[in-house]
């Protein structure tokens, strides 16, 4: 069943003593606005783990398979769309930005069919083999923590080493030493969309939704890893429109989604250190309330 609402949701997620989202470019340490503090993990880290739960819980079978995954090479997913449509024979020829011809929307609406990710969060296919361009119905902001963080770097050591030549060198002492960054603590808030019109264009559906709100909810739980602490989304907030184009703007409902610290804590190390309220009110987990005309708010988790 295809969409008819708009939606705009708010994602909480923290970490303790962890690395949530490390930055190649700056030595793996936790991602950082240089100019605030504020701790950022990235639309893609959140994607990430939003793919790895549904190939997870779904066996990566039709129609909830995984494109971008790890060690995929996509031309020869683009490949199988066309032997899927029946048109293999397109892929004849030397000309790779033409490859396809004629089919290249049918190979795009069977790549979208088949692949979960694709239809959700888009997907740019014409690389080689040209399975078209998909503006994905679901967007993600960075998260952003709430108050800035502290990068903490910590020296590990290894009771072992991996050479021979290693071990001679250190006289059978056989230690490695490294390092890694953690957050004590950090309260992250994330944004999204979920747009209903382009929903009918990639086939997103009202239960491809329902997954991804289970996906959001549950993915940090079965992403664990001594690097990335103990993760754990800690709230999702969702504004359901009546009207597809929506009833009132995104950022005037974020904006009446308030996340602090409690006046009283004065170094957060726990989601209870701080306060959630829609229009100066808790929300209970399964509650929901009316945001405005035509907009309501239910806190999924």
């Amino acid at each position: 069943m295809s969409l008819a609402h708009r939606y705009d949701f708010a994602l909480l997620f923290d970490v303790i003593d962890g690395n949530p989202n490390g930055d190649p470019d700056a030595g793996n340490l936790p991602r950082l606005d240089v100019e605030t503090g504020l701790g950022l993990v990235t639309d893609v880290c959140l994607k990430r783990k939003v793919r790895n739960y549904v190939g997870l819980v779904k066996s990566e079978q039709p129609p909830y398979e995984i494109y971008v995954k790890e060690r995929a090479v996509l031309n020869k997913q683009h490949e199988r769309a066309y032997e899927g449509i029946g048109a293999a024979e397109a892929l004849a020829g030397d000309d790779k930005k033409r490859k396809g011809g004629a089919h290249v929307d049918e190979a795009r609406q069977w790549m979208c069919r088949n692949f979960f990710d694709v239809r959700t969060f888009g997907a740019v296919m014409s690389t080689g083999v040209n399975c078209g361009q998909v503006r994905g119905p679901v967007q993600l902001t960075f998260g952003r923590s709430v108050d800035p963080i502290v990068a903490q770097e910590h020296s590990i050591t290894r009771m072992a080493v991996a050479t021979e030549a290693e071990a001679e060198k250190q006289g059978g002492d056989n230690r490695t030493m490294g390092r890694k960054h953690t957050v004590p603590y950090g309260l992250y808030v994330a944004h999204g969309f979920v747009s209903s019109f382009l929903a009918k264009q990639s086939g997103f559906s009202e239960d491809d939704l329902e997954l991804l709100w289970q996906a959001l909810a549950q993915m940090f739980e079965h992403d664990r890893s001594a690097a990335r602490g103990q993760m754990s989304t800690r709230g999702l907030y969702v504004f359901k429109h009546e009207s597809e184009l929506g009833n009132a703007p995104a950022h005037s409902l974020f904006d009446r989604l308030t996340v602090a610290r409690k006046p009283e804590v004065a170094m957060a190390r726990r989601f209870d250190d701080y306060a959630v309220h829609f229009d100066g009110r808790t929300l209970a987990p399964g509650e929901v309330v009316s945001a405005g005309p035509g907009v309501e708010l239910i806190r999924r988790c």
